[in-house]
């Protein structure tokens, strides 16, 4: 697949996102996709939730280590659209944090290293971007999780985290806040 085939639908389902992402990825390993072109990809993924949400879970859960260190052009291509990055940044903070504890439980040490792989990447990029936005939804969470109520409750509810794993979010993202 050549990058002149790799644009992004107006309309994209989350799946499409997912693949778009996946031969995004694929080409960014072997140099095939145009330097030039990365930050705009990139935009126009985050153009839309789904496509938001497609990027992040294959960039940030992708085996491929050209995942580990965020290209620049990445970087340029997610400020584009500070509010649905942020979003989604501090969600996978708090999610890759809480599931570490879920698999420590389970004593699934294969997956405390994946849920850490996606928390390290997600910090990388949290301090590359380095948006004042993410430090205000990481004080937003803390409060919540502190106060029991707030702006992140119905998320925390929803994914039905106890205690132990709103404390290491807790410490997790007020690592974030500078």
């Amino acid at each position: 697949m050549s990058a002149s085939i790799l644009t992004v639908p107006d309309r994209i389902k989350f799946d499409e996102a997912i693949e778009l992402t996946q031969s995004f990825l694929s080409q960014l390993k072997t140099n095939e996709f145009a330097s030039d072109r990365i930050q705009d990809f990139v935009a126009a993924l985050l153009q839309t939730a789904n496509g938001a949400r497609g990027f992040f879970v294959t960039y940030l859960t992708s085996p491929d280590p050209v995942c580990d260190e965020p290209r620049a052009e990445i970087i340029a291509g997610l400020k584009a659209h500070p509010d649905i990055a942020a979003d989604l940044l501090v969600k996978n903070i708090a999610m890759s944090t809480a599931q570490q504890l879920y698999h420590q439980r389970r004593n699934d040490p294969e997956m405390v290293a994946s849920s850490a792989t996606v928390a390290a990447r997600t910090t990388k990029i949290v301090h590359q971007l380095n948006l004042p936005l993410i430090q205000d939804l990481c004080r937003e969470l803390v409060d919540t999780i502190h106060a029991g109520t707030g702006s992140y409750s119905d998320f925390l509810t929803r994914w039905g985290y106890d205690e132990e794993q709103k404390n290491a979010i807790a410490q997790a993202v007020s690592k974030l806040i500078v």
